[in-house]
């Protein structure tokens, strides 16, 4: 395919490289009506049907426009239950754009948690890496193991112009593995890391974690849902890399891995689909009995011939540049209209989602009153718009003292799912945001109705304080 350069820039946006083909109506509704229907729901925005959102922002998996390569591709897809077509056009794109040997479908990332930790998980073990997000330490909780977060300082701080905040601090996954010395289940490294604002891993700190999983014996796995995203920052921000290609660069991260997992409904831009890709033959045929067990048979997992033809153009796709560049500018838009306003927000911008702080829009709310919950109802309330908490709720419970975790942010996410949304639809988030900024010194955070014991934010429910 011919490259073409789009550097057009509009109001901090670049052009983006793609055409609307189909178009879905978006419902407009009445603020009564959606004060009504968000008490009805316990003031949990994940419980609300699609046709009572405006725009979603709820999340940037599996919520991404595909093209008309990935719906051709659907067609051809083979369904043979055993040794299908499709698996082999699979496992080319994973080798061909990661370059692992191995992989095993599954139906989406933690179908791979699932599969990875019932091997490597057990009773007392100890998982290291940069910070875990919801469902890898539910998974790691559910096995009887717990995890140490290594990510460095800098990114407890929404302020720093540091580049490279998903970065795991060196030192502290030394002590770590020293400490916990035979009890290291794997270190873990989540690119970009989610749950710190959706922030890269610079390649320099890939290679040191590297090293040290080498060198205490050590399995070094990455969660890569948003890989090719960490690969066009590590272009942009680390100098040695600048002239490479991002295809490249993602080459390189993983070259310094034992294997990776991916929830492909992120940067492999489909709807449904995920893979564990691995460098040894060994460690796949220790995986697969499980894979088996809980996904399906290896070769289809937990997919259909035609997702997985899907993610095959869609890991094509997802590297190309223009269009990252053009998402990752989205994101930059959405983020400065706000922070324009005087709200605050993380920074720099993430590659997926604009991040607000919590702790300093609602100073005055306290932690176990979920300020980012309330948020997030008033910001349904206020225009439609829905969002979704990273902070005390998300965190979950101690599974030890069963109290609240205090997580070191507290945060709203207001993901942005690929090809999309446009400038219009971010103006009109915008907006939203002011209207609740405007009337914050209102609000006073909520209290748990229902509380599920696993993964609690998905289903809980809450009354205002």
């Amino acid at each position: 395919m011919m490259k073409r350069n789009f550097g057009i820039r509009r109001n901090f946006m670049f052009l983006p490289p793609y055409k609307i083909k189909m178009v879905e109506p978006i419902r407009v509704s009445a603020r009564k009506w959606r004060e009504q229907k968000i008490k009805q729901v316990g003031l949990n925005p994940f419980l609300l049907s699609s046709d009572d959102i405006t725009i979603d922002l709820l999340t940037d998996s599996g919520t991404n426009a595909m093209s008309e390569n990935q719906w051709a591709a659907m067609m051809l897809g083979d369904e043979t239950y055993a040794g299908a077509t499709s698996f082999d056009n699979f496992k080319k794109a994973v080798r061909d754009i990661l370059g692992f040997p191995y992989c095993i479908p599954v139906h989406q990332g933690r179908g791979a948690e699932h599969v990875f930790d019932a091997l490597f998980v057990k009773e007392g073990s100890v998982s290291v890496g940069n910070a875990f997000f919801d469902t890898t330490q539910a998974h790691i909780d559910y096995r009887g193991g717990r995890t140490i977060d290594c990510t460095i300082a800098e990114s407890k701080n929404t302020s720093s112009p540091f580049l490279f905040k998903g970065n795991a601090d060196i030192k502290k996954i030394e002590r770590a593995l020293k400490e916990n010395r035979g009890r290291v289940s794997y270190i873990l490294l989540t690119v970009t890391c989610n749950s710190v604002g959706g922030q890269p891993v610079s390649l320099t700190n890939i290679i040191s974690v590297s090293k040290l999983a080498k060198k205490y014996n050590t399995p070094f796995f990455m969660d890569i849902a948003r890989f090719a995203q960490n690969a066009y920052f590590i272009k942009e921000r680390e100098k040695k890399y600048k002239n490479w290609p991002v295809q490249k660069i993602a080459r390189e991260m993983m070259k310094y891995a034992d294997g990776a997992l991916m929830s492909a409904k992120k940067d492999a831009l489909v709807n449904m689909g995920g893979f564990i890709a691995l460098r040894s033959r060994a460690l796949y045929q220790k995986l697969v009995p499980f894979a088996i067990l809980f996904e399906g048979f290896p070769t289809y997992g937990g997919m259909s011939g035609r997702d997985m033809e899907a993610v095959a153009v869609g890991l094509r796709e997802g590297v190309d540049e223009d269009f990252l560049r053009s998402h990752i500018e989205q994101v930059k838009y959405l983020g400065e209209g706000m922070r324009k306003a005087g709200i605050p927000v993380l920074l720099p911008y993430g590659g997926h989602a604009v991040y607000l702080d919590m702790k300093k829009f609602f100073p005055r709310v306290k932690p176990d009153n979920f300020p980012g919950q309330a948020f997030c109802a008033e910001l349904y309330i206020e225009s439609g718009v829905r969002a979704v908490e990273i902070g005390g709720v998300l965190a979950g419970r101690d599974p030890a003292t069963g109290k609240n975790r205090k997580p070191p942010l507290d945060l709203v996410r207001l993901a942005i799912p690929r090809r999309v949304y446009t400038k219009d639809h971010l103006d009109y988030v915008i907006e939203g945001v002011k209207k609740v900024w405007q009337r914050r010194q209102k609000i006073r955070g909520v209290r748990f109705v229902y509380e599920p014991p696993v993964l609690r934010h998905f289903q809980a429910k809450f009354r205002w304080v």
